[in-house]
């Protein structure tokens, strides 16, 4: 179950109203989440670090809560996500709907045969579904300083030059996996690609490099404050889960939008010259039966079909709303027998 830590403050000013500590665990337990700790920045750093933490003035005090998220709800582990829920359980807030603007020419984005050997998808949450980027690697970008059609190709490393981010030259991909193989962050995911005869790159129509991924984006089209339009590409070995990511980074972004829940889509071609359109942000309807909704709730299950929807509604009617009842089961609070004698044998022949 991963767990998310938000800015207590700014959590309680996007849910219009402060809560104690207390009142906010009885609505994370009542929505199906766990207050899991309180704490801030310094706290957690010299519980990490012991007695010898170094705590500098830049260390933040600002009060944290850390939420435990169930392992299913991707949409969560964000605040925007987790307000979102909060305010639409609550009745605060109606479910938004999200909508996509028809695709331009501009906005499109071809895959070349070589991809093919690395990693083959790529189209419109890097710990938990994205398991460190080995599955699916996020990239964002000012998409007013790059030009469409994009192209997602690979490249062996001596033919890829660009300056990365935050980075004063241009260097090779060669270069950038030695100079990040003693990054603190960054050092662990370079084992995704390192030993691949290619390596996976985004250029725009210009030929510049967006990103390497899924190591590091390029320096040219990072975003800044005075970013006003995001161009999001996710690249990965599972497209199921690169959809998944997408749509769920894209819904998140689109709180911001000038057109509120709407975004773009951008059609991905395959080498094969097929294409499809991303992101998808489907909608579907799902048939389920009363009596089985009132019979499985108290059963927790991850979201596959109707099943997963009983979940849900135990949750909105608010579990401490539903009656207690004994188990109509046997339970008999001794060892097995075999369990006994086996435990003995073990003792007899230690002896």
């Amino acid at each position: 179950m991963p767990t998310i830590s938000v800015n207590r403050d700014a959590l309680f000013a996007a849910l219009g109203r402060s809560y104690t500590d207390d009142e906010f665990q009885d609505l994370c337990f009542e929505f199906g989440l766990e207050l899991d700790e309180v704490t801030t920045e310094k706290q957690m750093l010299m519980k990490e670090q012991g007695d010898q933490a170094k705590v500098g003035a830049a260390v933040s005090e600002e009060i944290l809560y850390r939420i435990d998220i169930p392992a299913n709800r991707y949409d969560l582990l964000c605040l925007e996500g987790l307000v979102n829920g909060l305010l639409v359980f609550q009745g605060k807030k109606a479910p938004p709907t999200y909508k996509l603007k028809k695709y331009e020419d501009c906005y499109s984005l071809h895959l070349t045969p070589a991809t093919l050997q690395i990693r083959p998808f790529a189209d419109k949450l890097h710990q938990n579904i994205c398991r460190k980027r080995t599955l699916v690697a996020i990239g964002t970008h000012d998409l007013d300083t790059i030009q469409g059609p994009f192209v997602y190709d690979a490249l062996p490393p001596s033919e890829i030059q660009f300056k990365a981010l935050n980075q004063q030259q241009e260097m090779t991909a060669t270069q950038l996996m030695e100079l990040y193989s003693n990054h603190a962050q960054l050092k662990q995911y370079l084992g995704i690609i390192r030993d691949s005869p290619v390596y996976p790159v985004i250029k725009d129509k210009n030929g510049v490099t967006l990103s390497m991924p899924p190591i590091i984006n390029g320096d040219h089209s990072k975003i800044t404050l005075n970013t006003k339009n995001v161009f999001i590409e996710c690249t990965a070995t599972d497209l199921t889960k690169a959809t998944v990511v997408l749509d769920t980074i894209v819904c998140m972004f689109s709180e911001y939008c000038g057109d509120k829940y709407e975004a773009q889509q951008c059609k991905v071609f395959a080498p094969d010259g097929t294409y499809e359109l991303y992101p998808k942000l489907q909608y579907r309807e799902e048939v389920i039966n009363v009596e089985k909704a009132n019979s499985y709730i108290g059963i927790q299950h991850d979201v596959i079909h109707a099943c997963d929807l009983y979940e849900d509604i135990a949750i909105a009617y608010g579990y401490n709303n539903i009656a207690r009842r004994e188990p109509s089961v046997v339970c008999a609070g001794r060892q097995q027998p075999i369990n006994k004698l086996t435990e003995q044998l073990r003792h007899e022949c230690i002896a």
